[in-house]
């Protein structure tokens, strides 16, 4: 009996040792990556406030995109290699040093209520668990059964590296507990044994990752249907265009117009992005989105190369995590956006996203 009460003590101190860990760097960012608000004087042209956003929300989507770029490079990786070759660790690291940047100017411009503080903290340690946990698996056990396969990729191999490529662009635009895992599931069963040792572990290590994501998935769902999702459009001023041309941009609704520029209504995250390079191909401005004069942008460039004269501020430079380039943050004013678009198209390398509010 005493032994095994023992045993539940060191279990527990285990528990309480890893719990400590995952919330360390939580405690981190909510001591030392604070600072004191800037003064805004900028009155915005959009008259409803219900189209408003906080400015400081810019900043604070980027944690949910990490984890999107994250699946893009394990995806990558999956092109060439196996999962144990994804940097699964400094994917986190850099998660919380970004957060840590992007929290301090996001205090700059108004700054996060408890609410957002606390989804961030959520989704930063649900990624940290599940980066480690993946990590340990692939590096050691997933090894292993991937040195005993040789270099030639297992049916079950393959199905893993399509689910990942198709994961990657799903969440682009639409939340992960939506996205079709049983599918997926069951392609990775029908696909022929023809290894057995590698194809049965993937079945069941990957069969049970996917299996469990769709019962989190399941409980995130029901808990977003009762809070309420988040708005999916947005509003903008665009000048420099007439109406009639801004309305045969896909997906964009021409709302109002005015002495300041035309009012559209467009869809936000990554269709966001490409319809407002359209709008900068074709010789518009962008003067005002959401009610607010400044934004944040990602832009991608080959790693040790020289960022160059950019306008704006940058806020942080992260290495991506399974491609050979590096991802740079930058805080610029929307009425440079347009010029930027021209200069940096969207491209690998070029801008890669605009963050929205």
């Amino acid at each position: 009996m005493r032994r095994l009460l023992k045993i539940i003590g060191w279990l527990l101190a285990v528990l309480v040792v890893a719990v400590l860990l995952l919330l360390s760097p939580v405690a981190y960012v909510e001591t030392f990556c604070h600072a004191d608000p800037e003064p805004d004087s900028y009155k915005p042209l959009i008259s409803d406030p219900e189209s408003h956003r906080q400015e400081a929300n810019t900043y604070l989507t980027y944690p949910e995109w990490h984890i999107v770029y994250a699946y893009d490079g394990l995806a990558e990786t999956l092109k060439t290699g196996d999962e144990h070759g994804f940097g699964y660790v400094s994917s986190v690291r850099d998660f919380w040093v970004a957060d840590c940047a992007l929290t301090r100017i996001a205090d700059r411009h108004g700054g996060a209520d408890s609410e957002t503080r606390m989804m961030i903290a959520t989704i930063g340690v649900s990624f940290t668990l599940e980066m480690g946990l993946k990590a340990t698996y692939e590096e050691t056990v997933g090894r292993l059964f991937a040195l005993w396969r040789g270099s030639e990729k297992t049916p079950q191999d393959i199905v893993a590296r399509e689910m990942a490529i198709d994961y990657a662009a799903f969440l682009r635009q639409t939340p992960w507990y939506k996205y079709p895992f049983q599918p997926w599931i069951d392609r990775l069963w029908a696909a022929p044994v023809e290894e057995p040792l590698r194809g049965w572990e993937r079945r069941l290590a990957l069969g049970g990752e996917w299996r469990a994501k769709i019962g989190y998935a399941g409980m995130i769902a029901s808990a977003v249907a009762a809070t309420g999702e988040a708005k999916l459009t947005i509003r903008s001023v665009v000048s420099g265009l007439p109406a009639n041309t801004l309305s045969t941009i896909p997906d964009v609704s021409v709302i109002s117009e005015s002495a300041d520029g035309v009012l559209i209504e467009t869809p936000r995250y990554d269709r966001f992005t490409r319809i407002l390079a359209e709008i900068a191909k074709a010789g518009g401005t962008i003067r005002e989105i959401a009610g607010n004069d400044e934004i944040m942008v990602s832009l991608t460039m080959p790693s040790g190369m020289e960022q160059g004269n950019l306008a704006g501020e940058v806020i942080a430079r992260l290495p991506r995590t399974g491609f050979d380039s590096d991802r740079l943050l930058l805080s610029v004013r929307i009425a440079d956006l347009a010029p930027l678009l021209k200069d940096r198209p969207i491209a690998d390398p070029g801008l890669e996203h605009i963050f929205d509010f």
